[in-house]
């Protein structure tokens, strides 16, 4: 009803309803756009209620409604199918219309006996006083059927599952429906585009274009098979081509079907279906002999056109028994989609064709190669998988074949399936098959082999990698080897603070020429990106990040797209950018479901978000489970992340055997690998669980490695926590003075970074350490020391001034959303400020909530249970019941869960 409410008619209608005026409204639309739905709508109306209501469908042997004065909404449904009689009335009821008539009279105009005329010729003599509309129906949207879509389906539709909806419905409402409910009845936790086409063709669309066309003579369907089997709607001369007709007898057999609604021309001068699916329904009817007659002439017809549309033929040629030319078409359609970065489309042929048993190995160890090189690139495809796995295992194919495939398999197994282990030994083998015969494949292996990030390797094992790698494509004439190289070398760099970084970056071939270089360029200007910002070189890596993403989006890499879109998350995340943030991860991890790797930093940064948010269950899950890569398969920085993230929840669930223990493990991980600025992000929380697990000695040592790693490293991030790690020794140590100043060098790296969370979380720290060195000293005058926001240096600031920093850190954390934060540091600020000077009594909060019973519903809502809150906020669990229990009684909440949403 929502165009209909922008509809020009309504209001004279309503108008009418009201005994003012009188009006006719045609309601114009192909089956299934909704006639119906827009009549029972217009009953409805506000205005109705009181008018005399009449809904009349055409053709159903109803007697026609007593007609006379006064309000009257009569609604006619089906007029393409009135009896003579029942034009005659209508005729007769619109030429002399009354004063508060409103008539709305709906039609399918395909079906009508005379075009354009509802009630047939002669056309009606409307009188001067009714106001006569006439109001189209249109097919929807693709947003439109995205609504659908969410509404039967909720989240399981995919975007291109929508967007296939959207394309074999044609937007007819009742068809989008229809398909709606056989996937809603038969799709699991995912609607793919996949499934769409599973679905088949409704039956109510089916039966509706197979009576149409068995309405033709036999002479005249022949052009009706032909649409069908083309799939797509076509010029005059073409479909008549296909269906092997000449020009008087097509142009009749053409008319026919126009008149019949079998086919419609949709578009100017092209004919065809629709609604697509349609197309299928026929084309399974036609008897197969002249199916397949049809489709080789179609093949011949679109191989005249120019560019040749080869994917399109190759389908033809397929269906019409023509092998060896159908391989022919295949290989030239696969090639055409690689030059113009179409991946995907090429992926989709190569494995439908790889599939047919039949494909004899010549044909196979040309194609075979073709899918393995746009699968790297693409995304993922288990069927890819599948059909190179069985591929490599062929006796028959040569072994330089046979080590090119086991190339691209092992690249997709290690980045887009995160079977790191498996794809770790095909490419070793890859590079034992391909040894000199082929020295820029064998590079290309050693490269990947050379990727730092990956859990298995050393740097040192890395570095020689690329060092052969280097040797080989030097040797070459292959500019493609030269840039898979130079891509890694320039990412490698990166990531370890190597002074050439920037230089290597630089000479990027992102200009090269197509068919692979620029592909390299985009993936190294991706993962030097994602390396920068690990080592906090946030300006830069964002810059990398976008130029990497431009080139991945124009050449249609769309794996290094997706990876560059998942370094983005973690940007925001360091950046303070959390507005949305957690909703733009789940929709990552839900369009990359079927890549754990890629779906890594969304599961990082959702989990992290959960933890500050205070719902360390979720947080858990979102680390550990749904769909999160095992350590072993998630790449280096991340896994150390997530390790500091973990530690940190099993320190406030006080837990430090628990902490102390993973500390260890993710620590041994990051010392084996040698790349020490990816421990930025667990090195203050692993010390600080060593230490306070009781081994000081391991927590000193740990620091001082980390320190020894970063020797003339430019790693900003690193060093901050560096400064960092040292305060939670120094704290653990009850060396407070030395922790304070540690923490606010810490603090003042971090707003030098521009990372508002770490920068309240070393200031709180900073300030903590100041209130405990002040209890310790009672002596100490109040204004000790004075400094800036963070606690920053200064010889006269002091107890004040911690205040001041801590009631900053709680506005900070608030302003973030950080909710167990702000409760942590609002609660040890209300222990250190001085007494507010109030009346005798406790304070009247009447049914609203106090500052402490907030704070306990907001850490109740988000999921911590008692003994966690009380652990927090330092109260005892008995405490925490009661605050609980008074504001599900104040705010009326169902449920824990339902406090954040009915606290006012």
């Amino acid at each position: 009803m929502a165009a209909v409410r922008r509809s020009p008619w309504l209001p004279p209608l309503r108008r009418a309803l009201g005994g003012t005026g009188s009006v006719l409204v045609l309601v114009e639309g192909s089956a299934g756009l909704g006639k119906t739905r827009t009549l029972h709508g217009l009953s409805g109306l506000p205005e109705a209620a009181e008018a005399r209501r009449t809904l009349w469908r055409c053709g159903a042997a109803q007697e026609p409604p007593e007609t006379g004065g006064g309000p009257a909404l009569l609604l006619v449904d089906d007029a393409h199918r009135a009896t003579p009689q029942e034009r005659e009335w209508l005729r007769e009821v619109l030429e002399r219309p009354w004063e508060g008539l409103a008539a709305v009279v709906a039609y399918r105009p395909e079906e009508l006996g005379t075009a354009g005329l509802p009630l047939g010729a002669p056309a009606v003599s409307y009188p001067p006083g009714l106001a006569v509309f006439r109001h189209r129906l249109r097919a929807w949207g693709v947003d439109r059927v995205r609504r659908a879509a969410s509404e039967v389906l909720g989240e399981q539709a995919t975007h291109e599952a929508v967007t296939r909806l959207h394309a074999c419905s044609g937007g007819v409402p009742q068809v989008v429906a229809d398909l709606l409910g056989s996937l809603a009845a038969g799709t699991g936790s995912r609607c793919t585009a996949a499934d769409v086409d599973a679905a088949g063709v409704p039956v109510r669309l089916a039966e509706q274009v197979l009576s149409r066309t068995d309405a033709l003579t036999a002479a005249d369907r022949p052009v009706v098979w032909a649409a069908a089997v083309l799939g797509e709607p076509a010029g005059r001369d073409e479909l008549l081509s296909v269906a092997d007709m000449d020009g008087a007898r097509g142009r009749a057999a053409l008319l026919a079907a126009l008149a019949g609604a079998a086919l419609s021309e949709v578009s100017q001068g092209r004919y065809g279906f629709s609604v697509p699916l349609a197309a299928t329904a026929v084309r399974e009817r036609v008897p197969g002999p002249v199916r397949e007659e049809l489709h080789g002439r179609a093949a011949r017809v679109l191989a005249r056109r120019r560019p040749v549309p080869w994917a399109e033929v190759a389908r033809h040629r397929g269906a019409a028994g023509r092998r060896k030319s159908w391989l022919k078409a295949v290989e030239k359609a696969a090639l055409a989609a690689v030059e113009a970065g179409h991946h995907q489309e090429a992926i989709g042929l190569l494995e439908r064709t790889l599939a047919v048993p039949e494909v004899p190995a010549r044909y196979r160890a040309r194609l075979a190669p073709l899918l393995a090189r746009s699968a790297v690139i693409g995304l993922r495809s288990d069927q890819t998988v599948e059909v190179l796995t069985q591929a490599v295992r062929d006796p028959g194919l040569p072994v330089d074949v046979r080590g090119q495939l086991r190339l691209d398999l092992g690249l997709m197994l290690a980045n887009q399936v995160g079977d790191l282990a498996t794809g770790m030994r095909e490419l070793e083998a890859a590079v034992e098959e391909l040894g000199e015969v082929r020295p820029a494949l064998t590079s290309r292996a050693m490269v990947a082999l050379a990727m730092p990030e990956w859990p298995t390797g050393t740097l040192a094992g890395h570095r020689e990698w690329l060092r052969r790698a280097a040797g080989l494509a030097r040797a070459g004439d292959s500019e493609v080897a030269r840039a898979a190289v130079a891509a890694n070398h320039a990412s490698l760099a990166v990531a370890c603070g190597d002074p050439q970084a920037r230089e290597l970056v630089a000479a990027l071939p992102v200009d090269g020429p197509p068919g692979g270089c620029r592909e390299h360029a985009a993936r190294g200007l991706c993962n030097a990106a994602d390396a920068a910002l690990w080592r906090g070189s946030y300006r830069w890596g964002e810059e990398l990040m976008s130029a990497g993403l431009d080139l991945a989006a124009r050449i249609g890499a769309s794996y290094t797209e997706q990876t560059a879109q998942g370094t983005r998350l973690l940007l925001d995340w360091w950046a303070g950018r959390w507005d949305g943030l957690g909703e733009r991860c789940e929709r990552f991890v839900a369009d990359t479901a079927d890549m754990p790797v890629v779906a890594a930093d969304a599961h990082l940064v959702r989990g992290m978000l959960a933890f500050v948010q205070g719902d360390w269950t979720q947080a858990v899950h979102w680390l550990t489970a749904l769909g999160a890569p095992a350590p072993e398969c998630t790449r280096m920085p991340l896994a150390a992340a997530t390790a500091g993230t973990l530690i940190r929840l099993a320190l406030v669930r006080d837990d430090p055997p628990a902490a102390a223990e993973q500390a260890r493990a993710a620590w041994a991980a990051v010392a084996e690998k040698g790349i020490w600025a990816w421990a930025a992000e667990l090195a203050p929380w692993a010390v600080e669980a060593v230490a306070r697990a009781g081994d000081a000695a391991a927590a000193r040592r740990m620091t001082a490695e980390f320190v020894r790693g970063l020797a003339g490293q430019d790693a900003p991030s690193a060093r901050a926590a560096v400064a960092w790690s040292r305060a939670a020794l120094e704290e653990c140590e009850g060396r407070h003075p030395e922790a304070a100043g540690s923490y606010r060098q810490a603090a003042a790296a971090y707003r030098e970074l521009s990372r508002p969370y770490a920068r309240a979380l070393t200031t709180e720290g900073a300030a903590r350490c100041s209130l405990l060195d002040g209890a310790e000293h009672p002596g100490a005058p109040d204004e000790a020391v004075r400094g800036g926001a963070d606690g920053t240096a200064g010889e006269d600031g002091g107890r004040a001034h911690a205040v001041a920093s801590l009631r900053r850190c709680v506005e900070q954390y608030t302003e973030l959303g950080a909710v167990y934060d702000a409760a942590r540091a609002r609660t040890l600020l209300r222990s250190h400020q001085p007494p507010e000077v109030r009346r005798p009594g406790r304070p009247a909060f009447d049914d609203r909530l106090s500052p402490r019973e907030r704070e306990v519903a907001e850490l109740a809502a988000r999921g911590l249970m008692n003994r966690e809150i009380a652990v927090v906020l330092h109260l005892s669990p008995r405490t925490v019941e009661q605050h609980v229990a008074r504001a599900l009684r104040k705010t009326g909440a169902l449920s824990r869960r339902d406090l954040l949403r009915a606290a006012p």
